[in-house]
């Protein structure tokens, strides 16, 4: 693998970046404003933020501010600087810690803890769509082995297109194109080999992506595939859609509250593995830093390190396995991922510029089509590397 690549930013006018900072920020921003009703000091600093990050520059955050010692930390060298010229990676995890100072989630007083993406999750996660996807885990047991475990890695993957922010500027009404690439039997080859081992799962997204996690986790716990499952989950909202440990348990009261027999049979099953330990559930505050899975902190490298497999769910978690970077996309999906401590498989669907593991005549099919094929969320990948075992 490279030693190095360029760093993505968002300073490039129509590139994908750009248009996140551009376009689908200033939606975002109004929605939440339309939303909840916040008062007058939280309204006019959401509007400072919007002006400050798309034609102002990095401002330290003052005294007072969650976690200031931190973010002074990370953002050397970056304070005073265009937002554009800042790693894209960056530049969204400040938007969004700011957005949270902006609406008053850290400070005391009335929206002290108040999710201001909450309206969204909650409309998602009680609509129709979600009932259509209820229902159809009923012929899901009757499925052969073979199928129902491709079904299962099939929806949970797919499953990440159902992110809100996605959706403020992608046309996902079209249908899925193509699986880039394909390591879904491998998967539970790896499984297979591990059986009764601990499995952590990464999630990305609340709603209508995490109903189809949990579905996996719980099929991975009843099969005895897995004898722990750990979910990895957002501390506090984070990048509008993003599960918290507050979504995991509406999603489980979801499934367990369903009118249809094995959708409530497996809510059932997954409130008992957590009461049991069986499903443990995490969310360090690692997982809302400007930072890739190349600085796990040592606890979390250590949890990590003792499972048989972590599954990273999403493009966000693809992106900080990776390395946010326009590596060549031919970079062998091994070599991007050696630096963590177990083996691992991505389930990602296509939604910014950084992708590797990608065949060259895949890769030349795709190129010549001239669509942004890497942005679209019509594309994806199942990407597996097996570490090898220590000694």
């Amino acid at each position: 693998m490279p030693t190095s690549a360029p760093l993505i930013r968002s300073d490039v006018p129509g590139s994908f970046p750009w248009g996140v900072f551009h376009e689908r920020h200033p939606k975002l921003l109004g929605q939440v404003l339309d939303a909840l009703p916040y008062g007058p000091g939280e309204r006019a600093a959401v509007e400072r933020l919007l002006v400050e990050s798309t034609t102002g520059v990095l401002t330290p955050p003052g005294a007072g501010v969650h976690d200031r010692e931190r973010w002074l930390a990370w953002g050397e060298g970056l304070w005073g600087r265009p937002w554009g010229e800042a790693p894209f990676l960056w530049a969204e995890n400040w938007f969004y810690h700011r957005l949270l100072d902006a609406t008053g989630y850290f400070r005391p007083g009335a929206w002290q803890g108040i999710d201001p993406f909450g309206p969204f999750k909650a409309a998602e996660l009680a609509g129709p769509a979600v009932d259509d996807e209820l229902a159809a885990l009923e012929p899901l047991g009757e499925l052969p082995p073979r199928q129902r475990a491709r079904a299962l890695v099939t929806s949970a993957l797919w499953g990440n297109r159902a992110d809100l922010s996605f959706g403020l500027t992608a046309a996902d009404d079209g249908p899925v194109a193509e699986l880039v690439a394909d390591d879904s039997a491998v998967i539970w080859t790896e499984l297979e080999r591990t059986r009764g081992g601990r499995v952590c799962v990464v999630a990305d997204n609340a709603g209508r992506e995490l109903l189809p996690d949990l579905v996996l986790i719980d099929h991975l716990l009843d099969d005895g595939l897995a004898a722990e499952v750990a979910l990895y989950v957002k501390p506090r909202p984070y990048f509008v859609s993003d599960a918290t440990p507050a979504d995991l348990l509406a999603t489980v009261e979801r499934l367990r509250a369903a009118p249809t027999p094995r959708a409530a049979a497996i809510g059932r099953r997954l409130w008992r593995a957590l009461g049991t330990g069986e499903l443990t559930v995490r969310a360090d505050a690692f997982f809302c830093a400007p930072l890739t899975f190349h600085d796990l902190p040592a606890g979390l490298r250590a949890e990590f390190a003792g499972a048989a497999l972590t599954v990273f769910k999403g493009d966000l978690n693809y992106r900080r396995l990776v390395g946010d970077r326009l590596w060549p996309p031919t970079t062998p999906f091994a070599a991007a991922v050696a630096h963590f401590p177990s083996s691992v498989a991505a389930l990602r669907t296509l939604k910014s510029d950084v992708v590797v593991g990608v065949e060259p005549a895949v890769l030349a099919r795709l190129e010549a089509t001239g669509a942004p094929w890497r942005t679209t969320g019509r594309h994806a990948v199942v990407q597996v590397h097996r570490r090898a075992a220590a000694g």
